[in-house]
């Protein structure tokens, strides 16, 4: 009976001290979130400081626009996620990315007829300058603008997206809401390099069935993204126009 006890006795030692260990850890856990949190305040108060310094240089280059971009997503800071507040009223970055956004649609709605909906991310970057006219009073814009900027379209429905293929520059904008699957999607990251392909090149680079090829190429056919050529060099070809290199 005595072991028992003693047992028992052994047993509340044993969870008290647990239940100590759990309380102090718990105190030092809530000690590093508090001294966590007064960084991040720090870090973002110095990073408003930061964007009243060099505001002009944020609004005008696209290279540090892009990097100051990247310092605020590190501190969990999103300028372009409401047009109201601090970073609208300081930078304008809002209004600057819901315009452009608006200039991107324009763009590939008024070239739709002619690329079916999809181009190089250089081609509508070209395009843009063009329009908005850089030599006057508006700022120049970069890759990675337009990426944020045709991210926040998303909006719209699944009718704005990219495609990555190679360099941020070869990336390819799609403006047609058409559902492209992982084949669509290959079939066309492989033509933006020569603008077209065929279903031997399909076959010969992915290893596909004809029957999954021809698959692929009907659907692009149907959704009007690619245009064919039955001479060329004695197979039928699927080009891209959108993705021509002019």
């Amino acid at each position: 009976m005595r072991r028992r006890v003693g047992g028992v006795a052994a047993i509340q030692k044993h969870q008290l001290a647990q239940a100590r260990f759990k309380d102090k850890g718990n105190e030092i856990a809530d000690d590093q979130l508090q001294h966590m949190t007064k960084q991040m305040e720090t870090f973002r108060s110095n990073l408003q400081e930061f964007a009243g310094k060099y505001k002009s240089k944020i609004k005008k280059n696209p290279q540090f626009r892009q990097q100051f971009q990247e310092m605020c997503a590190a501190t969990g800071v999103d300028p372009l996620a409401s047009s109201k507040g601090f970073w609208a009223d300081m930078l304008g970055v809002g209004d600057f990315y819901y315009e452009l956004g608006v200039q991107i649609v324009e763009v590939c709605l008024a070239t739709r007829h002619r690329n079916g909906g999809i181009m190089n991310l250089e081609e509508l970057r070209r395009l843009l300058l063009k329009s908005r006219n850089v030599a006057s009073k508006q700022e120049d814009i970069g890759y990675d603008d337009l990426l944020r900027a045709i991210d926040k379209l998303k909006i719209l429905g699944e009718g704005f997206r990219t495609i990555a293929c190679g360099s941020t520059r070869d990336h390819i904008v799609q403006s047609v809401p058409a559902e492209l699957n992982v084949d669509h999607t290959k079939v066309i990251q492989k033509g933006s390099s020569t603008g077209y392909v065929t279903l031997t090149i399909l076959i010969e680079e992915f290893g596909w069935e004809k029957v999954r090829a021809e698959k692929a190429i009907v659907d692009l056919i149907r959704e009007g993204l690619v245009w064919v050529d039955e001479q060329f060099q004695g197979e039928s070809s699927y080009w891209f126009p959108g993705l021509l290199k002019v």
